[in-house]
């Protein structure tokens, strides 16, 4: 008698959390449906040096064995570790919108060059012993990225394997961002997946709102700000006009550290609206930072997925790209006159954590200027020089130094891009009793652990918060 020759049965997809959970940075967690496997997300772990080299050069999975990638947006923490992956043996395709597309190939040529410069700087220390120091990845290898990338927009059904297809839907949180709801054949039945993404906050200008998320027997999102309600909009753009009036009577300069894309855009928006509506007097802005500026043109060559009003600005010829009060800086020798030059300026460049870029240099010119401001509009993680300058001490080190911190700090949570504990709710509450589990990831556990105690007051009956290797079936 003949050996059976039945096929194995179909057993229900499950997914991995390898990254961003219990933490926010290095998204990655794979799918693995039937006999392929397929990684949503593949973003640089951002941390201590020797630690972050280590996670973001071994994958926990063999790269040649991942069938598919799918990118939910542009930041680094999502997308930064393509080049390794695709070094290591990945070769099947990368799926994102178009905007992001093009966003990758800006933001990861960028990442490329940190990773080279930050390697020539280390066998600099180690006065070139050997073995010396490789970059995690180079330019060559962020080339090879593009060989891979499959652009697909919004709303549109795609197969991404023989038995599983996926579809994007707008996120609201950077230019291009995207939910990712997947379906996949499970033992008896089609099995569904939410992948949230980064979501954006509900109000906020340039982008399109974030959509609705759809019910699934998984749900994966994003807890960054689960416990915690941003200051509203108007009144965060109220006291940063507040804050440069201010500064411009006492003939000071303001610093605002950004990132270059999205915080970037959204600072610029602002300002050109305060000279419009004459609630900052007319002076020189300057954005000190090549990166933005190409982000910029991303942005004027997607106007689709912006907001209509922002969308027809472009085409006006206004807004995000220069002009309008707005002068953008590329050159690095004008950039390090801008801190000495006479009278009053406002002056936005990277990093936004004041860590690295342009900003530091700026800063070395102005921290002990009382006269100045320098306004932190971004998320300012432990050990960063943007934490250090929030602290109550007289002094802050940064580039080897102690330096006296007479340059007075604001704080503006108010322009995050990510969702709050009201944005969730909103966003989430209409799913109670539709979707099978909830997993929190991309957030610290008090922000996670306090958003999963919320949601199961709204009904949700499973939700917990994976830790990195944790499994969830989905069915």
């Amino acid at each position: 008698m003949k050996p059976s020759t039945a096929p194995a049965p179909i057993t229900d997809p499950t997914l991995t959390f390898w990254g961003a959970a219990g933490g926010v940075t290095g998204s990655m967690h794979l799918l693995e449906a039937g006999n392929h496997k397929v990684l949503l997300d593949c973003g640089l772990h951002q941390g201590r040096r020797e630690d972050a080299r280590q996670r973001n050069a071994h994958f926990p999975f063999h790269p040649h064995q991942i069938d598919a990638v799918i990118i939910s947006h542009a930041h680094i923490d999502h997308c930064g570790n393509l080049p390794t992956l695709v070094r290591q043996g990945f070769d099947g395709p990368i799926y994102c919108t178009p905007p992001t597309r093009d966003l990758l190939r800006v933001m990861l040529a960028d990442s490329a060059k940190i990773q080279e410069e930050d390697a020539a700087h280390l066998n600099i220390a180690r006065n070139y012993a050997e073995p010396w120091v490789q970059p995690l990845y180079t330019a060559t290898d962020v080339e090879k990225v593009f060989g891979r990338i499959v652009q697909v927009p919004y709303n549109r059904d795609t197969d991404v394997t023989k038995s599983a297809r996926f579809r994007f839907i707008e996120a609201g949180h950077v230019l291009g961002s995207a939910m990712v709801f997947l379906t996949a054949a499970g033992s008896d039945r089609d099995r569904t997946l939410t992948f949230s993404g980064d979501m954006g906050r509900r109000g906020l200008p340039i982008l399109k709102p974030t959509g609705a998320i759809p019910p699934a027997d998984v749900l994966v999102c994003e807890s960054t700000y689960g416990n915690r309600v941003h200051r509203s909009f108007p009144e965060t753009v109220e006291k940063l006009y507040s804050a440069i009036r201010d500064t411009i009577d006492r003939e000071g300069k303001v610093l605002i550290p950004a990132f270059s894309l999205g915080r970037t855009q959204l600072i610029i928006h602002v300002l050109q609206l305060g000279l419009r509506e004459r609630k900052i007097p007319e002076i020189p802005i300057y954005v000190d930072s090549p990166l933005a500026a190409e982000v910029a043109e991303v942005y004027r060559s997607h106007p689709n997925s912006l907001s209509p009003e922002i969308a027809q600005a472009l085409r006006e010829g206004h807004g995000l790209l220069g002009g309008d009060g707005v002068t953008y800086v590329r050159d690095f020798e004008e950039s390090t006159l801008l801190a000495t030059q006479r009278g009053p300026s406002v002056i936005i460049a990277s990093s936004g954590m004041c860590d690295a870029g342009r900003i530091q240099q700026h800063l070395k010119q102005l921290v002990d200027d009382p006269r100045c401001t320098i306004v932190l509009v971004s998320y300012q993680a432990q050990g960063t020089v943007g934490r250090k300058l929030l602290e109550p001490k007289p002094t802050v080190r940064f580039q080897g130094r102690d330096w006296n911190k007479w340059i007075d700090v604001l704080h503006l949570d108010g322009f995050s891009g990510h969702a709050d504990k009201n944005d969730f709710l909103a966003y989430l509450s209409p799913l109670a009793g539709n979707v099978g589990k909830v997993r929190l990831i991309h957030g610290e556990h008090e922000q996670a652990d306090a958003l999963a105690e919320t949601l199961r007051g709204l009904g949700f009956e499973d939700v917990s918060v994976p830790n990195p290797g944790d499994r969830v079936t989905i069915g």
